[in-house]
């Protein structure tokens, strides 16, 4: 409930959720702390500037954890407004947003290569071209919203079209998509020509 949370966490929901809609640029503290219910005064002594918020916003995002699989419908019932922050920070371009890429497959890179060792991911021969594909297909339905959402009948960023989509990418990714691997080894064939 939005009185059990601080300030601060109030603020920066109402953060989340403006830089989701308006892009970090195209919003003001002061719009930021409306939707908060506190004055601009209080956001610039949380968070220093519109930059710091930026910033917590990107550490809130990095800290949500979808380990807990027991948790995972209310993670992605709260995830709503952190699935719009990213898809607009990732349209913006920003260096803070490319930062923010960079971090989460960084830490992605390390969830499967843990998951590798455990026994739950296969191997692959380009550990950080596999975690950065892996996000990119994850991130791809936030980016692409508008074509995404019309063909699944609603927006990527609500759980009940993120779960649709997240479904059907987890069965090709636990039972495969193809039967045979001739993609596979015409890949392989034109990485071998040129080197990689």
């Amino acid at each position: 409930m939005r009185s059990d949370l601080t300030a601060r966490a109030r603020i920066r929901d109402a953060a989340l959720a403006r830089f989701g809609a308006d892009g970090v640029a195209g919003t003001s503290v002061r719009a930021v702390a409306a939707d908060a219910g506190v004055s601009a005064a209080l956001v610039l002594h949380h968070f220093g500037s519109k930059e710091g918020l930026r910033q917590a916003c990107d550490e809130y995002v990095l800290s949500a954890d979808s380990g807990d699989l027991g948790a995972l419908a209310e993670l992605l019932e709260a995830a709503t407004p952190v699935r719009r922050y990213l898809a607009r920070a990732l349209l913006d371009g920003t260096e803070s947003a490319s930062a923010l890429f960079d971090s989460i497959v960084a830490r992605t890179e390390e969830w499967l290569a843990g998951g590798e060792a455990e026994g739950w991911v296969r191997p692959c021969s380009d550990a950080r071209a596999r975690a950065v594909t892996y996000v990119s297909w994850l991130l791809a339905p936030l980016v692409l919203g508008q074509q995404v959402g019309r063909l699944l009948g609603g927006d990527p960023a609500e759980t009940a079209v993120a779960v649709r989509g997240a479904r059907a990418g987890l069965e090709m990714l636990t039972h495969g998509l193809f039967a045979d691997d001739r993609f596979l080894s015409a890949f392989t064939a034109v990485g071998d020509q040129n080197g990689r």
